[in-house]
C-alpha cells in the first residue's frame, strides 16, 4: 500500500509558476506509475500528467503540455509538477496518484493522495 501526500498548492496571478510536490510512503514507491489529476468545481477529474516507473517517459494532458513538467526522485519517494504560464483555466484541485499500470484512465489508478488546491487570478 502506498500513503500519498501533496503540497504546494496556493493562490497565483495568471502567467506564474507553482511546483507542487507528492510525498509517498509505505511500499516500494519505484514499483509504482505515477500521475496528477485535477478536478474543477462542476467538472469530472481529469488526467494532467504521468511518469514512468524510472522517471524517462513522461505523458501530458493536450491542455497543459509544453507549460508543466512532472518529474520524479525515487531516492525521495517524491513526485513534481512544476507548473508554468498558468492560466485561470488551470484552476482545480489537483491529486497526486499511483498505479502499477501504465495508464492515464483515473479508475485505473489505485492510490491517491487528499489534493491540494490551485487558484489561478486573471
Amino acid at each position: 500500500q502506498v500513503q500519498l501526500v501533496e503540497s504546494g498548492g496556493g493562490l497565483v496571478q495568471a502567467g506564474g509558476s507553482l511546483r507542487l510536490s507528492c510525498a509517498a510512503s509505505g511500499r516500494t514507491f519505484s514499483s509504482y506509475y505515477m500521475a496528477w489529476f485535477r478536478q474543477a468545481p462542476g467538472k469530472e477529474r481529469e488526467f494532467v500528467a504521468a511518469v514512468s516507473w524510472s522517471g524517462t517517459t513522461t505523458t501530458y494532458a493536450d491542455s497543459v503540455k509544453g507549460r508543466f513538467t512532472i518529474s520524479r526522485d525515487n531516492a525521495k519517494k517524491a513526485v513534481f509538477l512544476q507548473m508554468n504560464t498558468l492560466k485561470p483555466e488551470d484552476t482545480a484541485v489537483y491529486y497526486c496518484a499511483a498505479t502499477s499500470r501504465v495508464t492515464i484512465l483515473s479508475r485505473e489508478y489505485d492510490y491517491w493522495g487528499q489534493g491540494t488546491q490551485v487558484t489561478v487570478s486573471s
